[in-house]
């Protein structure tokens, strides 16, 4: 029996999920103590690190460990959740202008997301204020003091921007919610979606409007929010983000390649 397994989670899973579905495949672990050290969002996907038997109780140390992350952003639009998993709260519609020049200010504000610096949690995580998680509060509409820490991002690299039409977007969007099972208001999710971009679409079918996505790789410490980069950088430009994919594909030395 493997102390240490290396999953690749599906988008759509949660972390819990990828466990039991790993554990029903492989009735040796079935009366097995488990479980998983870093947690991954629903909608991201890459590498998860399960933890049995004895080696559940080391758990702290693989958490400590670095990770590494291919991901997305969107620009155009927030949510409260800094996903595509999230209630639109901001859209704006990019001019020629600051499309010609996207690429150069993305470049240029990447300084300020590397090396050390203070991160606020993200109001949909599951860091607890007073034995509640944040997400509880958010969902409650309970304001509550966001806690702040300090994180070290070792490399952020952006590799190149792409063009998507807002008919192909909302159809990205959805596939990818509907995979997720629970209750992460999906529906009601999915109607903002709709009504946002589907507006933007002629009766015929033919998009009007396109928006653009950059894709980065980034070496970071435990406990960075790759969602809150995506946010605040947005907010360096002036412009809405959010994080449009996220894939996990390092943890210390284990890449996805060592996944089960």
């Amino acid at each position: 029996m493997e102390k240490i397994i290396f999953l690749n989670k599906k988008e759509g899973e949660t972390p819990l999920e990828a466990l039991e579905v790993f554990r029903i495949k492989n009735k040796s672990y079935k009366d097995v103590s488990m479980t998983y050290a870093g947690r991954l969002d629903p909608l991201a996907s890459g590498l998860l690190l399960i933890l049995a038997g004895e080696e559940v109780n080391q758990k702290q140390k693989y958490l400590a460990l670095d990770k590494e992350y291919e991901f997305e952003i969107l620009f155009g639009f927030t949510t409260d959740t800094y996903d595509i998993l999230g209630v639109v709260n901001n859209s704006t519609i990019l001019t020629n202008y600051r499309i010609d020049n996207l690429e150069k200010e993305i470049k240029e504000n990447l300084k300020y997301f590397t090396g050390k610096f203070v991160q606020r949690y993200p109001m949909y995580s599951s860091k607890t204020v007073k034995g509640k998680p944040l997400f509880v509060y958010a969902r409650d509409g309970i304001d509550v003091k966001v806690p702040q820490k300090e994180v070290n991002v070792k490399s952020l690299k952006f590799i190149k921007l792409r063009k998507i039409t807002s008919k192909n977007l909302f159809k990205n969007i959805e596939k990818r919610i509907l995979k997720v099972t629970g209750d992460f208001r999906q529906e009601e999710i999915l109607k903002i979606w709709k009504k946002e971009l589907t507006i933007r679409i002629s009766p015929q079918g033919k998009a009007l409007r396109s928006y653009y996505v950059a894709s980065f790789k980034i070496k970071c410490e435990s406990g960075t929010y790759v969602r809150s980069i995506a946010n605040s950088l947005g907010k360096k430009i002036n412009i809405p983000t959010l994080a449009y994919s996220i894939k996990r594909t390092k943890i210390g030395e284990y890449g996805i390649i060592n996944t089960a």
